[in-house]
């Protein structure tokens, strides 16, 4: 069994220049999306780090033990593994067999490719709740065949149409992707479509801004529509109301800094855009019932 461990060092972001230099055998395009079929490789290379793109891993032999944002988790052959962007990866422990395939995929190229394709929106919205999708034999060889289709494609520096090629072969595995999830989601109802599109720009705008914007009315400014429709959409759609999904992020980001970083709490307050420490403190206290340092001596 070999463990990674971060030693509680200050986190970096992730990117498509580290991930080219690093992964062994890949391929990619531009800083859009990068193949590498050694999964030991990419997370050794990852760790630990905070998302800046989405990762898709197939794993196929072996079992690996990781946290995403502090929270445990497990996989083994045949698991799909979903990590978004923001996510942090850490505490990583994988035997020595572990072996897999691995995608990365910029946020902005994603959504090219799944933009006004509001069925997609699916799977981003499971992926937060279930990051680890277990395959049958047959969908681990759906999985296996468009990555090496498009590991291939992506090397292919001289076809002109390249980046277009893989943008559209990836459509294509992310529907099979989607339809594979759709045996553990209940699904949406057809009338639910033009929801799951509201729920992904709106999830993707609270992602953007939660540092400094945490109104519910400021982000259904943003999407054109009123306050209570965004509210009983996106409750309809997740589950949850805009609020909670709001303040699933901030937590986290504060839980995150608190645990990776040397900044003080003070400094913590100013860069999330609270009034001052104290009002921090309370608003970490009332979502996570510790105080800050409480959190940071743990």
């Amino acid at each position: 069994m070999i463990y990674l461990c971060s030693m509680k060092q200050n986190i970096a972001d992730s990117n498509f220049q580290r991930a080219k230099r690093d992964f062994a055998n890949s391929d990619f395009v531009d800083n859009d999306v990068l193949f590498a079929d050694n999964l030991t490789h990419s997370l050794m290379a990852l760790q630990p780090r905070r998302m800046t793109f989405i990762l898709v891993a197939l794993c196929t032999k072996g079992e690996i033990d990781y946290t995403v944002d502090t929270e445990p988790r497990h996989a083994s052959a045949n698991d799909i593994i979903i990590i978004t962007d923001r996510n942090i990866i850490d505490d990583i422990h994988f035997s020595d067999n572990l072996d897999g395939l691995c995608m990365m995929v910029s946020v902005n190229f994603f959504y090219d490719i799944i933009q006004n394709v509001s069925h997609l929106s699916t799977l981003l919205l499971f992926s937060r709740n279930h990051p680890v999708v277990r395959l049958t034999d047959r969908e681990c060889e759906t999985f296996s065949s468009y990555f090496y289709l498009l590991k291939t494609k992506a090397a292919d520096i001289s076809n002109h149409y390249r980046k277009e090629l893989v943008g559209t072969l990836m459509l294509a595995m992310l529907y099979d992707l989607s339809n594979v999830i759709m045996r553990f989601n209940s699904g949406l109802e057809e009338g639910n479509k033009s929801g799951a599109s509201l729920f992904t720009r709106f999830l993707h705008l609270v992602e953007t801004h939660f540092r400094t914007e945490r109104r519910v009315a400021w982000y259904a400014d943003q999407l054109c529509i009123s306050p209570k429709h965004l509210s009983e959409t996106i409750k309809l759609i997740s589950k949850r109301t805009p609020n909670e999904w709001i303040d699933s992020y901030v937590p986290l980001e504060m839980r995150t800094m608190l645990k990776n970083s040397s900044k003080s709490i003070k400094e913590i307050a100013k860069e999330l855009n609270f009034p001052n420490q104290s009002f921090m403190g309370k608003y970490f206290k009332e979502h996570v019932g510790m105080s800050p340092s409480e959190f940071r001596r743990s």
